[in-house]
């Protein structure tokens, strides 16, 4: 169910003697920034024990896979990142701090992440992943597209107040050019996935002949100044009712006469 619409060798540092793996050096590190929600991840130019240096994402075409401890670990670096970013901000923030808060070494911080912006696009490509997870769980398939756009809408609000630190921390640091360029990357997913339910919609006679485009905006900018007004505390209600107001807000402003 989509959200909102419509035997290869394993490179993985928890596979390896890490003690025979030489340290990673500032010249061996090259920054990157790849799309968000698409790309394969980071991979590097040699297996375990090679002194061959970090790649990039666009600079080959093998995407590296990851045991599951691999994952593991991955993610355990990204959640202890979150932690820190919210209490002390990205800038103020050191990849030794990162480092001793997941309880892993520098070289193994490296081997996944060459910079900490490279985590900060991890961290949020992954959430961006979990939120579409969350607006395809909450979709009836058999239902008709407007009722998905505003299963969707609702279960937006909901993800956004459970995981309100992060995005929190979103609006802080979106200031810093490089942090901007991470979100901006990627970010037209949510809005190509109403724009399609609002085509389907308007297909159907639901929803009222306008700018399929505009519509979802529309739609993205109610959610997002929900959870705004609901995180500065302009109001005070339930999530619940929270996501609920916000569906039917939504329906109504979109529903064909």
């Amino acid at each position: 169910m989509k959200p909102w619409t419509t035997s290869t060798p394993v490179d993985d540092p928890a596979t390896c003697d890490q003690g025979s793996q030489p340290a990673i050096s500032s010249g061996q590190v090259t920054r990157w920034f790849y799309q968000l929600l698409w790309s394969p991840g980071l991979t590097r130019g040699s297996s375990c024990g090679s002194t061959g240096t970090v790649a990039t994402a666009q600079e080959t075409s093998e995407p590296r896979q990851l045991t599951e401890q691999g994952r593991q670990r991955k993610q355990q670096i990204v959640e202890a990142a979150m932690a820190l970013f919210a209490e002390r901000g990205y800038s103020a923030t050191r990849i030794s701090d990162i480092c001793e808060s997941a309880g892993v070494a520098k070289g193994l911080f490296y081997w996944y992440f060459p910079t900490k912006l490279d985590l900060f696009s991890e961290l949020v490509r992954t959430m961006r992943q979990q939120l579409r997870r969350a607006q395809a769980r909450a979709a009836d398939a058999d239902a008709d597209p407007l009722t998905r756009i505003r299963q969707g809408a609702e279960a937006s609000v909901r993800f956004m107040a459970e995981h309100s630190n992060y995005f929190e921390l979103l609006d802080v640091e979106r200031s810093d050019p490089a942090i901007a360029s991470v979100l901006r990357s990627g970010s037209s997913v949510y809005r190509d996935d109403v724009t399609a339910l609002v085509i389907e919609a308007q297909s159907a006679g639901l929803i009222v002949d306008a700018n399929p485009h505009l519509m979802a905006v529309g739609v993205l900018g109610a959610v997002a100044a929900f959870d705004s007004a609901r995180r500065s505390s302009k109001i005070d209600v339930s999530t619940d009712e929270l996501a609920a107001t916000v569906g039917e807000w939504v329906a109504k402003a979109l529903r064909a006469p």
